[in-house]
C-alpha cells in the first residue's frame, strides 16, 4: 500500500505540474533541436563560408582599384624624385600619390568555371546541412517514441501493481476468515514486491528516456520538461503498399545526400575545366595614374631683362647683350599635383610555354577527382538502395510482430481474466496466479514495443519518400 500511495501521490502531483507547464509536441522538440544543436550551427557557418567564396568568385570579375601614397625626407646629396635633379646639402621633402587598376580580360574561362564550381560547392553544403537536420530529426523522433513507450510501460506496471495490491487485501481478509493459509498471503505479497520493483524500474527508464531527449534537444536540464502524450488510436499501414523501387525513386529526388553528391560531381567537373583553362593564354588590362610634389621645386612666373657684358670695343667701351633671366617663385602643392600627373595603359598577354609539367599534373589530378566523385555518387545510391531494402524488410517484420502481438494480447487478457476469477474464488493458488500475471505483463510489453517499433519503421519509409515525420492519430 505504501508504494501505491506514493505512486498515486506522484500521479496527482504530475497532473498538477502538467497543467501548469508546457507540454512539448514532437514538432516543437524537433524545431528546438534544429535551432540549438551545435553541429547544425557549425554546418550553418560552413555553408555561410561557402556562400562567401561563391560571392567572392563573382566579385573577382570586376576590375580592382588600388590607391597609394608616400612621404619622404632626403638629406645631403639626393635625387629629387619630382625634379629628377640631384641636390647638395639640402633637406628635401617629397610626396607622391598613385592610383592603379587592372582587370582580366581572358583567362581560359577559369573565372567563369570557378564561379560555377563555388556555386556547386555551396549547393552541396546546403544539402549537407539538410541531411544533418534530417538525421537529428530522426533521432529526436526515436527518443520521443521511446518516451511514449516507457510511459505506457509505466502505466501497465502501475495497473498490475494496483491489481496485485487488491489481491493482497483480499487475501488478508480471507486469511482472517480462515479460508486460506498464511502461505497464500506470503506468495501474493511477494508478487506485490515484484510489481513494486517493476514500477520503480519503469519510472527510472522513463526518466532516462526524458534525459536522452533533453540532451538531443540541447536543453540545459530535464527539470519539469514533459512531452505531449498523443492518443495513438490507429496504425498507418499505407507505407507498406509501396515497393522498394518506388521508395528508392522518390528518395533519389528527395534525400539531400544524393543531391549533395551530384553537386560535388558537378563541382569536380568544373575543377577539371579550371585546370584545362590554365593552359590557355591570359590577357589583362592595367592602368596607372601618378603625381608628386617636392618642396625645393619652384615654378617660373616670368622673366627679367638683364644686360650682360660680353666684350669691349677698340675704344674701351663695354659691349653688352640683353638676356632674359627667369623669375622663380614657390610652387604650390596643388599646382605640382596638377602639373606632375602621369598616366599609363597596358595590355598584357601571357602565354604559358613550360611550367615544369604543373599544368598537365593539375589536369590529371582534376580528372581523378571527377572519377572519384562519380564513384562516390554511385556508392551513395547503392548504400541508399540497401538502406531502403533493409528498412522495408524491417517494416514488414515489425508489422507482422505487431499483428501477432496484438492477437496474443487479446488472448492473454481473456486468459488472465479467467485466471483471476478462478483465483478470487479460491480455485487457483497464488503461484499460478503470479505466473499468469507475469505472462500478461510480458505480453503487454511485447505489444507496446512492437507497436512503437512499427510506427518508427514505417515513418522511416515515409521519410525516404520526402514526407514529414508525424505520429499516427
Amino acid at each position: 500500500m505504501r508504494v501505491l500511495f506514493i505512486s498515486l501521490l506522484l500521479t496527482v502531483n504530475s497532473i498538477g505540474i502538467l497543467k501548469a507547464q508546457k507540454q512539448w509536441t514532437l514538432q516543437e522538440c524537433v524545431a528546438h533541436a534544429l535551432e540549438n544543436n551545435i553541429s547544425i550551427k557549425q554546418q550553418t557557418i560552413n555553408t555561410q563560408y561557402n556562400e562567401n567564396l561563391y560571392n567572392q568568385s563573382r566579385y573577382n570579375l570586376l576590375p580592382n582599384l588600388n590607391a597609394g601614397g608616400g612621404y619622404g625626407v632626403s638629406f645631403g646629396r639626393a635625387l629629387d624624385q619630382t625634379t629628377y635633379e640631384y641636390t647638395e646639402n639640402q633637406t628635401v621633402q617629397s610626396i607622391n600619390l598613385n592610383l592603379s587598376s587592372s582587370v582580366d580580360l581572358f583567362t581560359g574561362l577559369q573565372q567563369k568555371n570557378l564561379i560555377s564550381q563555388d556555386k556547386f560547392d555551396l549547393m552541396a553544403s546546403v544539402k549537407d546541412l539538410e541531411k544533418l537536420k534530417n538525421d537529428i530529426s530522426l533521432n529526436i523522433a526515436a527518443a520521443y517514441l521511446q518516451i511514449l513507450f516507457n510511459v505506457e510501460l509505466l502505466n501497465v506496471a502501475r495497473e498490475q501493481f494496483e491489481v496485485t495490491s487488491k489481491q493482497v487485501n483480499r487475501t488478508k481478509a480471507l486469511l482472517d476468515a480462515g479460508s486460506v493459509a498464511y502461505g497464500n498471503l506470503l506468495e501474493i505479497q511477494s508478487q506485490q514486491a515484484s510489481d513494486e520493483l517493476n514500477v520503480i524500474s519503469a519510472e527510472n527508464n522513463l526518466g532516462i528516456s526524458y534525459l536522452t531527449l533533453a540532451q538531443l534537444m540541447e536543453l540545459d536540464s530535464v527539470g519539469d520538461f514533459r512531452i505531449q502524450i498523443p492518443a495513438i488510436k490507429s496504425i498507418n499501414e499505407a507505407a507498406l503498399l509501396t515497393t522498394v523501387d518506388e521508395i528508392y525513386e522518390d528518395a533519389l529526388n528527395n534525400l539531400p545526400q544524393i543531391k549533395g553528391s551530384e553537386y560535388r560531381l558537378q563541382s569536380s567537373e568544373k575543377g577539371l575545366s579550371i585546370a584545362k583553362g590554365s593552359a590557355s593564354p591570359r590577357l589583362s588590362l592595367s592602368a596607372n595614374y601618378g603625381t608628386g610634389y617636392s618642396d625645393i621645386r619652384q615654378q617660373v612666373t616670368g622673366t627679367n631683362s638683364v644686360d650682360i657684358k660680353i666684350g669691349e670695343t677698340a675704344g674701351g667701351e663695354d659691349v653688352l647683350a640683353t638676356t632674359q633671366i627667369p623669375v622663380y617663385e614657390d610652387y604650390p602643392l596643388s599646382d605640382q599635383f596638377k602639373d606632375n600627373t602621369s598616366t599609363s595603359l597596358f595590355l598584357n598577354l601571357t602565354v604559358p610555354v613550360f611550367n615544369n609539367f604543373q599544368v598537365r599534373s593539375n589536369i590529371n589530378n582534376a580528372q581523378l577527382m571527377v572519377e572519384n566523385s562519380k564513384l562516390e555518387l554511385e556508392n551513395q545510391k547503392n548504400m541508399l538502395y540497401k538502406e531502403i531494402q533493409q528498412a522495408y524488410a524491417d517494416a514488414i517484420a515489425a508489422y507482422k510482430n505487431f499483428t501477432a502481438s496484438e492477437k496474443a494480447l487479446v488472448s492473454m487478457e481473456e486468459s488472465f481474466k479467467y485466471t483471476r476469477e478462478k483465483y478470487e474464488v479460491g480455485l487457483l493458488n497464488a503461484v499460478d496466479f503470479n505466473v499468469a500475471q507475469g505472462q500478461l505483463i510480458q505480453t503487454q510489453s511485447n505489444h507496446l514495443k512492437s507497436k512503437y517499433d512499427f510506427i518508427f519503421k514505417t515513418s522511416i519509409l515515409d521519410f525516404y519518400r520526402g514526407k514529414e515525420f508525424k505520429l499516427p492519430e
